[in-house]
């Protein structure tokens, strides 16, 4: 049996996707840049890329993956950071991710195909794809 997670612990990651989704890049950096993992996931496998880019703050994604942070980490559902900032029209951090090595072809549905699907031909040549 295993035993029941810290609430302080708890209550720091629940911050620490917070401050993801809300952008605070500067909380977030300070955060880990004291410990706290840049590739931590919550419950659906969501990292704090993941989160950032798809509420669009391509800077926290900067940040992040400076830090160490997986560009194409994907989910529990398959789905990349990329793919998810494609989805929602989230162009300054598909830049962001890119310039960073992340795989347009990762995940399931990956960034080439969710472009496709939503007919984003820029990104399309920005993926090298047709």
């Amino acid at each position: 049996m295993s035993e029941a997670p810290d609430p302080e612990v708890v209550e720091l990651a629940t911050r620490m996707f917070d401050l993801a989704r809300r952008g605070e890049t500067e909380a977030l950096v300070a955060y880990v840049d004291a410990g706290v993992p840049a590739n931590l996931t919550n419950d659906r496998g969501d990292s704090l890329v993941m989160l950032a880019a798809y509420h669009g703050h391509a800077e926290a994604v900067r940040a992040l993956l400076e830090r160490g942070a997986e560009a194409d980490r994907v989910n529990d559902r398959g789905q990349t950071p990329l793919a998810g900032a494609v989805f929602k029209g989230e162009d300054a951090v598909v830049r962001v991710l890119l310039d960073a090595g992340a795989d347009p072809s990762a995940g399931t549905p990956s960034a080439v195909d969710t472009a496709r699907m939503f007919g984003k031909a820029e990104l399309l040549g920005l993926f090298g794809v047709n």
